[in-house]
């Protein structure tokens, strides 16, 4: 005998539900999301039929404190995508119908029925660190690109030889745009003034083109645009919270180059061209640890970038998947793109091109071969050694 049991995760108030080998449910009730409630749950469990096996459908976040207490108690824990819940629901009888009671038992099936379940392992210190800096990094970037785009619109209202005259991801150009953006204010303004404004930047051959460049498109605009004081002051605070957005970034890159330079993994994974400090830190916050994949070909898969087999009477062939792991999708494609100065990496790329693959195409092969090569690096714990040598 075995017992399985689901347990379908909520922020307040999760549900669990334990059924025996044979299907029936020997433990269906509520579970609040407490220490003493999860406590209690880990006796009841161990007072079943052993093995056994829980699944869930969260990792992290709200299941974190459910996560710990079962882990600590020793109890076996695997993770049921919240998609697979979805679709085998939906296979039952009313699988219209969705419940926490419901998705609970659909879980324990899962449990129950499939041996090819990824294990969830306590995470170190180090691990959860990574994820929390990597995701807090993403938030500020995303929130960055939009406040950018909002300056561009706001500009090109107001004056629109400046916006694009200007790059708004230059920290000099932010610098001059929190104190001066309507032209009336750069024809007042004197070249100490501007100066004193740029401070350090102002010895750059950059800053000195942006002050040229903005005086003389300042010259040609002598009309005031209606609503421009308002304007300007919106430009002048978003400008503000953008150079402080680019602070924040920095020290946030400096906190993860300091905890990579502790992690056993680091260093063997950005020995790989184009696995940078930030794909380095995204790669593990994603994956975890390489014991997770049972193969090259799991980790492939989990990342969206192994294409599966769609067979249907005599029509069989292989498609590109629509699912997997976003991020580490992005991890992959992204650093295989910034290995293209790598030799090796350029002469596969250009392999592919010759084979008559688009660009895209030859990236995503050049991606999913570089999963093997990871993959390799981590098993073997041997860094990554150029093979293409040049004449040069």
């Amino acid at each position: 005998m075995t017992t399985s049991v689901g347990i379908d995760v909520a922020k307040e108030v999760h549900w669990v539900c334990a059924i025996d080998s044979g299907g029936k449910v020997v433990l269906n009730r509520k579970l609040l999301n407490t220490p003493e409630d999860l406590q209690q749950l880990v006796v009841e469990l161990l007072a079943l039929p052993a093995p056994q096996r829980v699944g869930i459908d969260v990792l992290g976040g709200i299941a974190s404190l459910a996560q710990a207490v079962l882990l600590q108690a020793g109890v076996a824990l695997v993770h049921v995508p919240g998609l697979a819940v979805n679709r085998a629901r939906q296979g039952t009888v009313g699988g219209e119908s969705k419940s926490d009671p419901r998705d609970a038992r659909v879980i324990a099936e899962q449990v129950r029925t499939r041996t090819d379940l990824r294990a969830v392992t306590a995470q170190t210190e180090l691990d959860i660190e990574l994820r929390l800096l990597v995701s807090r990094r993403g938030d500020l970037s995303i929130e960055q690109t939009r406040r950018l785009a909002r300056m561009h619109d706001l500009l090109v209202g107001i004056f629109p030889e400046l916006e694009h005259a200007v790059d708004l991801t230059s920290k000099t150009a932010l610098t001059l745009l929190s104190r001066f953006v309507t032209p009336l204010e750069l024809r007042q303004a004197s070249d100490d003034q501007l100066r004193a404004t740029l401070g350090a930047l102002a010895n750059r051959s950059f800053a000195r083109k942006l002050i040229t460049t903005a005086r003389a498109v300042a010259a040609r605009q002598t009309i005031a645009v209606p609503g421009e004081a308002l304007t300007a002051r919106l430009i002048k605070e978003l400008a503000t919270e953008a150079l402080r957005t680019i602070e924040q970034l920095a020290t946030l890159d400096r906190e993860l180059e300091q905890r990579l330079a502790s992690h056993p993994d680091a260093a063997l994974i950005r020995s790989l061209p184009g696995m940078g400090a930030l794909m380095t830190a995204e790669f593990i916050a994603e994956a975890g640890t390489i014991e997770r994949f049972r193969s090259p070909d799991a980790l492939a898969a989990a990342a969206g970038l192994a294409p599966v087999l769609k067979q249907s009477g005599k029509s069989r062939r292989l498609q590109r998947p629509h699912g997997g792991n976003k991020g580490l999708k992005r991890v992959f494609y992204q650093s295989a793109f910034a290995s293209l100065h790598s030799p090796d990496s350029r002469a596969f790329y250009t392999r592919k091109r010759q084979e008559g693959k688009r660009h895209h195409q030859a990236v995503i092969a050049l991606a999913r071969r570089r999963i093997n090569v990871l993959w390799a690096v981590l098993r073997n714990r041997q860094p990554f050694h150029t093979h293409v040598t040049t004449n040069a």
